[in-house]
């Protein structure tokens, strides 16, 4: 089994794409906090009084609609990174109880 893995190429993807993951991270992290920040601006852009009608006008708003489509796509690809590590990470972890076991053979073999 061990000898079926390469570890160096799973920690190899783990560098390679600790960027990405991080500025998937971060982006979400923005829209998540922008949202907020869009939603006073729409609001206060609204000709309306009444706080309801404002804050109606703001969530059907395309560009806040358009923002949580962006946030969507944001979570998608943090999470499909974030599990890619995770999968090559036990790919490591994998390798390393194959050459434990292989160990542990050959030494009741002898």
């Amino acid at each position: 089994m061990a000898d079926q893995i390469d570890p160096n190429k799973a920690v190899d993807f783990l560098l390679a794409n600790a960027g990405k993951y991080a500025a998937a991270k971060a982006q979400r992290a923005y829209l998540e906090h922008f949202r907020s920040s869009k939603k006073a601006l729409l609001m206060a852009a609204c000709t309306e009084k009444a706080a309801n009608a404002r804050e109606q006008y703001a969530y059907s708003h395309p560009e806040y609609i358009a923002l949580l489509d962006g946030l969507k796509s944001a979570v998608e690809v943090e999470e499909t990174l974030r599990w890619q590590q995770i999968a090559a990470q036990l790919r490591v972890e994998i390798w390393r109880t194959g050459c434990a076991n292989d160990r542990n053979t050959d030494r009741a073999m002898r």
